[in-house]
């Protein structure tokens, strides 16, 4: 009737069954999963201001070999 839910976590190349894990191993798995995705949105926002920074520091330098207006 209900199927069983089996969710492969594969750790060192070992396969693993979620549902099988014990509460704690379970947590552990979670905290991981949530950690990969803070990092993973860390470094697109890193990826962002360092496009920025770059940005301002090319207008800056272009700003500066303008000639300047008299």
């Amino acid at each position: 009737m209900g199927q069983d839910k089996k969710t492969p976590v594969t750790i060192d190349d070992v396969e693993y069954i979620y549902e099988e894990m014990t509460q704690p191993q379970q947590m552990m798995v979670n905290h991981i999963d949530d950690l990969n995705r803070k990092i993973s949105s860390s470094q697109f926002n890193l990826d962002q201001l360092n496009v920025g920074r770059e940005a301002f520091v090319k207008m800056l330098k272009e700003s500066l070999i303008q000639p300047k207006a008299e």
